[in-house]
């Protein structure tokens, strides 16, 4: 009987244990047979959501943290966007002296009106980063865009582009004026096209313009689009090409490798679009879970390890810099932090920028059709400086928590450092108590500190190649230098 049961337990064992996965680091960039894409030097930002942006600055003390310790990896402030769905009911009032001027029936709510003053863009200004203000569209009242676009130009000394309008997709059903005849992305071009041309004329400035800007998914709506309707004129004006992205689902879908690989090719010809013109590509707004998120899904671990792979195939995707939403100060799930707590996906983003950091390309390793994701980051020589390696695979903290093995090859030295970015479960929040940690440190609720002893693991390396295991719901950032 006894010898049965152990029988029995090696047979499962066998049947558990998971294949390795081997990946070959490239000696350089550019070499390998892999493609490589080219990095901003801070690809990760932040967008803030209009009404909310000036109590974010002023009233949520981990705000300035919480990004000044992405500047500390990166050497560069990462840069900001101010817009969302309140752009589209904020009208500038040079009369007034406060950032907003709104009320609402719930601290939850969302205006549906509202009033900004030049203080607004003051504070903007305050920023160090590069900074996109989005604009009213909706309203149809281009005199008053054109007034606050001006004070925009005069107050923010890194502002990087104006956005006129926000997902105008929605606008009929919304019942915004400018779409009160019929509405279509035609049409809405043609609209963007004249507003472009008309805001970069008043302001003296070009290129000027974050265009595009909607949410519903390529070719419809999408820079491919809006490119084909734009004569050289309108294209003078326009910065960068963005869209919005709230991939969605539960937490294993949302975290799949597989599945974000498969998310950001749908916007594959519209990148190769906006390059054609020499124009970046951006996610101008984008997050887990549309609306402000999911309770069940967008504090989750999960939806951290998602932030980290979310940008890193956005980047080798040639997206060059990805904001991620921050909505309702107080009301908002898939924010990375907030008042009182932290959010799991703040350290999937720190880890991603600090894989990224002083890096100059990006090489995907695998090719996403699994759930095992190996990327190298490389500096300006061309030589690799990190790996990252995502196991994708979903442990919900029940049962026992599988692992996989990767095998790193092309690898020189005796042994390498590694940080390890783990939770107890792809369900750990937290906002409920739970520890989340990447090389062993934390970020303290309400200040964004950083916090703990910063712990590196051991690598050992045997006529070059390693082996690493990693657990289900877990990423592991190798030094290669």
């Amino acid at each position: 009987m006894a010898f049965f049961g152990i029988l029995a337990l090696s047979v499962a064992a066998i049947r558990g244990a998971a294949a390795a996965v081997t990946f070959t680091i490239p000696s350089e960039a550019h070499t390998g047979g892999y493609s490589y894409a080219p990095l901003d030097p801070a690809p990760v930002g932040i967008s803030f959501e209009f009404f909310a942006f000036p109590s974010y600055f002023t009233n949520v003390t981990a705000t300035t943290q919480c990004l000044s310790n992405w500047k500390d990896l990166t050497g560069v402030w990462p840069p900001i966007r101010i817009g969302g769905t309140t752009q589209d009911r904020a009208l500038y009032d040079s009369s007034t002296s406060a950032y907003v001027v709104y009320s609402v029936s719930s601290p939850a709510d969302a205006p549906a009106s509202l009033t900004f003053g030049s203080s607004f863009m003051t504070l903007a200004g305050s920023y160090d980063g590069t900074v996109v203000v989005g604009l009213n569209r909706g309203k149809n009242q281009i005199q008053n865009t054109i007034d606050a676009a001006k004070v925009a130009v005069s107050e923010v000394k890194n502002l990087l582009a104006i956005e006129l309008g926000n997902e105008p997709e929605y606008y009929s059903g919304a019942g915004q004026p400018i779409a009160s005849g019929s509405w279509s992305p035609a049409i809405d071009a043609a609209s963007q096209n004249n507003w472009d041309i008309s805001v970069g004329t008043a302001v003296q400035k070009a290129p000027i313009i974050q265009a595009g800007n909607s949410n519903d998914a390529p070719p419809t709506w999408g820079a491919a689009e809006l490119i084909a309707t734009e004569n050289a004129t309108v294209k003078q004006y326009v910065k960068t090409y963005a869209h919005h992205n709230y991939p969605g689902g539960s937490v294993s879908s949302l975290m799949s490798h597989k599945s974000i690989a498969t998310n950001l090719h749908v916007f594959d010809a519209d990148v190769a679009a906006a390059l054609k013109e020499n124009k970046p590509y951006v996610f101008g707004e984008t997050n887990s879970v549309s609306g402000g998120g999911a309770a069940t899904v967008s504090p989750t671990f999960g939806a951290g390890l998602w932030t980290m792979d979310y940008v890193l195939r956005a980047s080798y995707s040639n997206i060059s810099r990805t904001y991620f939403h921050h909505g309702t100060v107080g009301n908002c799930q898939y924010c990375f932090w907030g008042r009182y707590s932290m959010g799991a996906p703040y350290y999937g983003a720190y880890a991603a920028t600090d894989f990224l950091a002083k890096a100059s390309y990006l090489a995907a390793l695998d090719d996403g059709s699994s759930n095992y994701a190996a990327y190298v980051s490389f500096d300006s020589d061309g030589a690799p400086l990190k790996a990252l390696l995502y196991n994708s695979d979903y442990f919900s903290g029940s049962g026992s928590r599988s692992s996989q093995s990767f095998v790193l090859q092309g690898l020189t030295g005796s042994s390498l450092k590694a940080k390890r970015l783990t939770a107890d479960s792809a369900q750990s929040r937290v906002d409920q108590g739970a520890t989340v940690t990447y090389g062993g440190q934390s970020f303290t609720d309400g200040s964004c500190n950083v916090s703990g002893t910063e712990t590196y693991e051991t690598v050992a390396v045997s006529n070059g190649q390693a082996t690493v295991t990693i657990n289900a719901s877990e990423a592991l950032v190798v030094l290669l230098q």
